[in-house]
């Protein structure tokens, strides 16, 4: 099912995959209307979209000097890690029970998308791991869940794809440990949606540690 989405939303996606892809720098400050060319869009839905951003912390607001993205950091993903740990695993065992038909049909398309995925396409697969995601939360049934999971996700896609040395071998894992929590969902089987969760979660854990050794 296709989803609709306003011009906020489309600015909102749009300013979104530039902070995460470092097309806005971290640390830049930008006026509003250099972001509504940026964008493409006009006054009112970067506003709002710029609103919803520094919600999710990803731009810090300046009245009369204007909009700061703000940068990462390993503590800061840590902590997240934490809550989207046990806020992702309650989502997967939801919507194990909770999905409908319709909706599993949905993970399994994706799930087939991750294991054919092409390793290069950076942008396609953050497109794909947020409708993931988005997915799973809307299965689960709960209104509150998408709103507490959608900035822990989005902020930690951030910080993966801005610190990947081998993108190959990240998006590579990644697909496998998404696609086995849609593949667990489908078959109604909580005790392994909900490991899988969990081992996604460790990955990501471990993945941060590797960065600072990185540095």
């Amino acid at each position: 099912m296709q989803k609709k989405t306003n011009k906020a939303d489309q600015a909102y996606d749009v300013l979104q995959s530039m902070i995460t892809f470092q097309e806005l720098p971290p640390g830049s400050m930008l006026s509003e209307a250099a972001l509504m060319e940026l964008a493409g869009f006009g006054r009112t839905p970067v506003r709002e979209a710029l609103q919803r951003l520094a919600r999710e912390r990803m731009v810090e607001i300046h009245p009369n000097r204007g909009v700061l993205v703000v940068g990462t950091s390993v503590e800061a993903q840590l902590k997240l890690l934490e809550l989207r740990r046990t806020v992702e695993e309650l989502a997967v065992r939801l919507a194990t029970h909770r999905a409908n038909a319709q909706r599993k049909e949905a993970m399994t398309r994706l799930a087939d998308r991750l294991d054919h995925f092409p390793n290069t396409d950076l942008k396609a697969f953050d497109r794909t791991l947020k409708e993931i995601h988005e997915l799973i939360a809307t299965a689960a049934d709960n209104d509150y869940l998408l709103v507490a999971m959608t900035p822990l996700q989005g902020l930690s896609r951030r910080f993966w794809f801005a610190h990947m040395q081998n993108a190959d071998e990240e998006l590579a894992t990644a697909a496998s440990l998404h696609s086995a929590i849609l593949h667990a969902i489908c078959r109604g089987d909580e005790e392994e949606a909900a490991s899988a969760s969990l081992r996604l979660n460790d990955y990501l854990v471990e993945f941060s540690y590797r960065t600072i050794h990185s540095r």
